[in-house]
């Protein structure tokens, strides 16, 4: 039995769940989503429980439908109610962000500055001009977003330089060494 698939995705109070066929909507205090999810994975509600996942047989592949389906409607449960959020952290000397609008404008280390428009569903701010806060209710799309930004200027091995999540570590290299006679 698959350990995620087999648990069954709570529902919190001030969520509706609604059911048709394959598609699952999900609708909470922050918003609505929903899923469709594949014809072979079964969902029920439960009273009690919440959502109840069922596979048709124990192969390998209904094994990953089955888990994979109940983290996709946990991650819409999860989304309504509290959603999600990712923070890049911005190293180098002279680099900074800022919000203008619906525009995060990025200075880079480039010739010119970078200018990233954010999609409606995601919210962005810069706490700092070194930090930037994606935020949402759809954890697929804000982790997107945050590999797009961080994709424009990843860090480099040799300085640290570049936008990186924040706790990520990133090994450093040591350089050219200088030639012993």
């Amino acid at each position: 039995m698959s350990r995620i698939g087999s648990l069954p995705v709570p529902i919190p109070a001030g969520v509706e769940v609604t059911i048709k066929g394959q598609h699952v909507a999900v609708k909470g205090p922050k918003g609505e989503l929903g899923v469709e999810l594949h014809p072979e994975i079964r969902v029920r509600r439960e009273e009690e429980l919440g959502l109840v996942f069922e596979r048709p047989s124990d192969k390998r592949h209904h094994r990953a439908l089955h888990g994979m389906s109940r983290a996709l409607v946990n991650n819409l449960v999860v989304g309504v109610t509290q959603g999600f959020e990712k923070r890049l952290v911005i190293q180098g000397v002279g680099y900074s962000a800022e919000m203008r609008g619906k525009v995060l404008n990025m200075k880079l280390g480039f010739t010119h500055a970078v200018a990233y428009h954010i999609p409606e569903e995601i919210s962005v701010q810069c706490p700092k001009p070194t930090e930037i806060v994606i935020s949402g209710i759809d954890k697929q799309l804000v982790g997107e977003v945050a590999a797009v930004i961080r994709g424009i200027k990843p860090p480099e091995p040799y300085k640290g330089k570049g936008i990186r999540y924040f706790g990520e570590y990133v090994e450093r290299k040591a350089g050219k060494a200088g030639k012993t006679a």
